[in-house]
């Protein structure tokens, strides 16, 4: 099992040219933007603080850089990737032309980032598949970016429909092979099969 030992805060950006430097995969967490994306990252990197959450949905109008050191439990080896924190899409209160100029951030974010090594989709697990998060997952999908679905708040309904919601939720979101995780921030639950999924893309 891979686990994350160190993590860091490396710069926001918004254009290309000022994209961090990096020879590590990246992995980019993408949803709306009250899905809780922040959360998960200070979640997988046990540190509180890291990406910075907001009371206010849409208030993230850059993409976060994140340097990660992580170990492989089983062998002691060691490595590094880096995680980006994506900025939310969907929030009524903000306008379309900020939601066009987001677009066109994460179009280029797709487009230029070469270390761009897989996109982890965030949604709600309480409600049905939203037309944004499909939108998204088509775009994906046509770029041939390689993704995985976490569903976030699985301890908002009981343990004993975790699993039926979460497969009901992958066919109206139209995934095929893609997997998708139910984690709780609130238990702490659900993060082994997500440390398996990044495990397996970096070997």
């Amino acid at each position: 099992m891979i686990r994350f030992v160190q993590s860091f805060y490396v710069k926001s950006a918004v254009e290309p040219a000022d994209y961090p430097a990096s020879a590590y995969p990246e992995f980019a967490f993408a949803g709306r933007s009250n899905v809780g994306k922040s959360t998960l990252i200070n979640l997988l990197t046990d540190r509180h603080g890291l990406a910075k959450t907001s009371s206010h949905p849409g208030k993230t109008r850059l993409l976060n850089f994140f340097l990660i050191r992580y170990k492989v439990e089983e062998s002691e080896e060691v490595g590094f990737l880096q995680l980006t924190d994506l900025p939310g899409y969907g929030f009524a209160e903000v306008g379309q032309a900020e939601q066009e100029r987001w677009r066109k951030m994460i179009s280029k974010y797709f487009e230029q980032r070469t270390q761009l090594k897989c996109i982890i989709v965030l949604v709600d697990i309480r409600h049905p598949a939203d037309k944004k998060d499909i939108q998204l997952l088509e775009i994906l999908r046509l770029r041939e970016i390689d993704h995985c679905i976490v569903a976030t708040k699985a301890d908002k309904i009981p343990k004993t429909r975790i699993t039926r919601t979460a497969v009901a939720l992958g066919k109206e979101l139209g995934l095929r092979s893609e997997p998708i995780f139910p984690v709780s921030a609130l238990n702490n639950t659900g993060l082994d099969p997500v440390f398996a999924w990044f495990h397996s893309k970096l070997s």
